[in-house]
This record gives structure tokens, sequence and C-alpha cells, in this order.
């Protein structure tokens, strides 16, 4: 279901992530049943009690007040927002000073256009999303991201003679032809004579087909595949050289001049949530899945087992999480330019900001 949904969503979404039904959706906030119901915190607190007047009472501080919030996800709930749920079950976010919700994404879902109309105040989105809304002229800028490397990936028959990214001449590619990664890696291995086929989001043609490759997500097709008994091989589209970040969290260029404050306690609240989904995956996957029914709870075990090392991994493991570089952004813009994606490369630094990330 999620790899036809982000087919339709391919010009401003990442494709891949598996089920295998076909969910349509008509229009932004008619997304699947209840996969598409904004999850929401607590209500504000109610105003304070008034007592009579004492030294103990006019000593005490006063409450933080409670700002509505709302968090456009890159997709319908699901392990990869692992970390905006645990915030939210364990009142990291309330604690932050937000009435926060959770607003799903889904493949009319542009976060970035929802996030710069005012509609919301953060929103997700893949690292290549977000440079090429900025060339668009909306104002997003990227302040941490979910995981240091995407788990997009092309998935082959062991017996096809495939082992790597430049074997891929003559065989047929189940692909989105206008996703960036693979505009990257058809420049990058030459791949004039690959069959260019129409991605469905349907395994059924990969299966059947012993010659064929297929897009996917490395936390989500091999559950399926396992359970299908395919001999499959994988090629991550990271060790191409494309290292996009993955699941970044973004606001506006007027949230970050205006209400600085927020930004960071949303970063650091988000943050908190991830290093605690870490190792209580179990105990918040429940929650995702009453917003998302469709995704069983022994898939979103597998899920987030996989997408561990994606979150944890690399500059994470030693600079924190949610961590970005410089050098990593200005390489993928630099490949997004050479691939005629992006028209003209832009001052990275207005791109992304570590300013509001917990110090390590």
């Amino acid at each position: 279901m999620k790899q036809i949904q982000r087919t339709l969503a391919l010009a401003t979404k990442r494709p891949g992530a598996v089920s295998l039904s076909l969910v349509m959706i008509s229009s932004l906030l008619a997304a699947c049943g209840s996969s598409s119901t904004p999850v929401s915190s607590s209500a504000p607190a109610a105003a304070p009690t008034v007592a009579a007047a004492s030294p103990a009472a006019s000593a005490a501080p006063a409450a933080k007040p409670i700002v509505p919030a709302t968090v456009v996800l890159n997709w319908f709930a699901e392990p990869e927002h692992g970390g905006n749920f645990a915030a939210l079950s364990k009142g990291y976010y309330k604690d932050a000073g937000f009435d926060m919700t959770l607003m799903p994404g889904g493949p009319s879902v542009s976060s970035t256009q929802i996030v710069a109309s005012g509609k919301a105040q953060f929103g997700m989105a893949n690292g290549d999303d977000i440079l090429v809304a900025r060339q668009e002229g909306i104002p997003v800028v990227a302040i941490a991201t979910s995981m240091q490397k995407s788990p997009q990936a092309l998935f082959y028959h062991k017996d096809s003679g495939v082992k790597d990214f430049g074997d891929l001449n003559t065989h047929k590619v189940y692909v989105a032809s206008t996703a960036s990664f693979w505009q990257f890696i058809k420049n990058k291995y030459k791949l004039t004579n690959a069959q260019e086929m129409k991605y469905t989001g349907q395994l059924v043609n990969f299966v059947s087909d012993k010659t064929a490759l297929t897009q996917g997500y490395v936390t989500s097709e091999p559950f399926t595949m396992d359970q299908q008994k395919v001999d499959y091989g994988t090629l991550l589209v990271a060790d191409s050289g494309y290292k996009i970040y993955a699941g970044v969290y973004f606001t506006t260029e007027k949230m970050i001049a205006e209400h600085p404050d927020q930004v960071k306690a949303f970063v650091e609240a988000t943050v908190k949530g991830w290093d605690y989904y870490k190792d209580h995956s179990d105990e918040i996957n429940p929650s995702i899945q009453t917003k998302n029914p469709d995704m069983g709870l022994d898939m979103m075990k597998y899920s987030a087992a996989k997408e561990m090392d994606f979150v944890f991994g690399g500059d994470a493991a030693t600079k924190g999480t949610g961590i970005m570089t410089k050098e990593r952004w200005e390489e993928v813009q630099k490949q997004l330019v050479e691939v005629g994606v992006l028209k003209t490369a832009e001052n990275i630094d207005k791109v992304f900001t570590t300013q509001f990330l917990p110090k390590k």
C-alpha cells in the first residue's frame, strides 16, 4: 500500500516502504482511514486554580504556557516517526510547552507547502526535498534529521547476475523515473541501456521476473519478501554515493526569526523522543498502530530494528541524535546540480542549521 501511495507523490515524497494493498488518496486532508487522523497530545492545561494569596503561593513559579503546534509527518504513522510518537506519549512535547498534533502525510500531502503556508509549524521531508523546495521559493530550513542516511534501496534477484549499480544495464528497473536518487545513479553509472519500467508499488512484477529490480526501503520491503521466500539482494542507494539525510525536520525562516525558543524546544523534545524510542520501541509502537492499523506490530518491530543504525549510526553515534553537517548538505546539493534537478547552488548555511540541537 505505502509503495503505491509513495509513487503517487514521487514529486515531493520519498518512494518506498512496503504494503501490498493500493490506497487511493483524493485530497490533502482525506488520507486513508484512521491513519489520516492527526494525533494530538492532551488538551492545553487548564488555568491554575485561584487560591488565597500567601507568601508560598506568590513565590511559586508561573506555569509554562502551552502553545498549539503541528508537525506534518512525511508519511502515514510508522516506526520512522517513532521519536515523535515517543515524545508525544511520554509528555516531552507537553513539557516543552506544546499541545502537539502529529499530522500524517500521504501521497497528496506536501509537508513543505503546508508548513510554508503557516498551517503547521514543523514538518518532515528528505534532504533533497528541502533543497528542491528552496529553489522553488519555499523558505524552509532544516533543523534536525531523524536518519543519518536514507533506507532507500534497489532490490534484485540473487541469480540475476546483478552485483553492483553498474550491472543494471539491460535489466528492467521498476523505479520512479523522476526520483532524484535514480537520476543520480543513472548519470554516475551510465545506465543508458537500463529498461526503466513504470513503478506501481506492487512487488508482483519484480517477484515474477527474475531479471528485474525494484525500488523499496530496507526497513520494510524485506519483511514481505522474506515471507514470500524471495531470494533477493540489496543495493542501498546511499552506497552509490547519494547520501541524503532522510526524515529531516524543518520549519520556516520566519518561525526561526520570530520564535527561536519554540524551535529549540521542539528539536530538543523530538531528539529526546528518539533517544527514548531507541530502547522502548515495543512500548511506543502500539500508539503508532492506532493511527495506522494496516501496519501490524510484527512489521513495526521489524522496521524499528532495521532503522536503528540509520537513526543512531554515522555522525549521530559521536555527535548526537539529529546531527547534520555542512559537508553532507553541500555534497548533495552539488550532485543535484550536476544531474539537473537543481538549476543553481545556494549558500548552504541558509538551507540548514544545527543551532537548536542539544549540546552533545
